[in-house]
């Protein structure tokens, strides 16, 4: 199935970006008359004919939409520190997007060794992973925080985690299976820590804010193998089981 991105949409007319438009006239050589699928990257399909194959400016007219084309029955956001290597994250990021995730944060702790991350690049590959996994919504990337400042303002109605890997006194962590297990269907956010971990300090104002504490087995994960766990105990739960 040939999916192509438009986010230019008015008055039935679909008008594809340069980019999209080259795609679809020089490479694939449509022409007026064909048919074509877009999505917008918010949730809705397009079945559409294409009415001017201009190789820099394409026109579609819209014939069906369909509203939440892709969609997964949870609603995730993902805070994860950057990795020391940027292909590491980029390889969370791509396949969580396949699997399916509402919102990826990159988020710095105090043992992070990455400090700096641009999300440009991260972006285009978000919008290629929901076309090839048939995603009708994109992920939205948000600009880099601080662990302290998202924890601060993050939503306390939402099922809010935080996985770590040292020991605190008085503090059991859940499987995260049994979590939500015990909470299903509440919107969800999960921190993953960079390779040095969170602060204790990190941890504990989390506990103080009502993050849950879980674990993610008995191994000891990179920090992206941590993450696309999560995002994986969620998409087998609600997807998994019900396919």
């Amino acid at each position: 199935m040939e999916i192509f991105y438009c986010k230019q949409i008015s008055g039935g007319i679909c008008t594809l970006d340069k980019e999209e438009s080259g795609h679809v006239v020089k490479v694939l050589r449509h022409r007026a008359g064909d048919e074509l699928s877009l999505f917008d990257g918010e949730g809705n399909l397009y079945r559409c004919c294409l009415t001017d194959a201009s190789p820099t400016a394409a026109q579609a007219r819209i014939v069906e939409q369909i509203p939440d084309w892709g969609a997964v029955p949870y609603r995730l956001t993902m805070a994860v520190c950057p990795t020391k290597r940027n292909e590491r994250y980029e390889w969370f990021a791509e396949k969580a997007t396949e699997m399916g995730v509402d919102a990826i944060v990159p988020v710095i702790g105090e043992h992070s060794e990455r400090r700096v991350f641009k999300t440009d690049r991260l972006k285009k590959i978000l919008l290629s992973a929901s076309k090839q996994s048939l995603k009708g919504r994109i992920p939205a990337v948000e600009e880099p925080c601080t662990v302290r400042e998202f924890i601060r303002r993050s939503d306390p109605s939402a099922l809010r985690l935080i996985a770590w890997c040292f020991e605190l006194e008085g503090v059991e962590r859940k499987a995260i299976g049994d979590v939500l297990d015990a909470q299903p269907g509440r919107p969800a956010c999960i921190l993953i820590g960079p390779e040095g971990d969170f602060s204790r300090e990190e941890a504990q104002l989390a506990l103080d804010a009502g993050f849950i504490p879980v674990h993610l087995g008995s191994s000891r994960l990179r920090t992206e193998t941590a993450a696309l766990a999560a995002v994986s105990a969620f998409y087998v739960k609600y997807l998994c089981t019900s396919a």
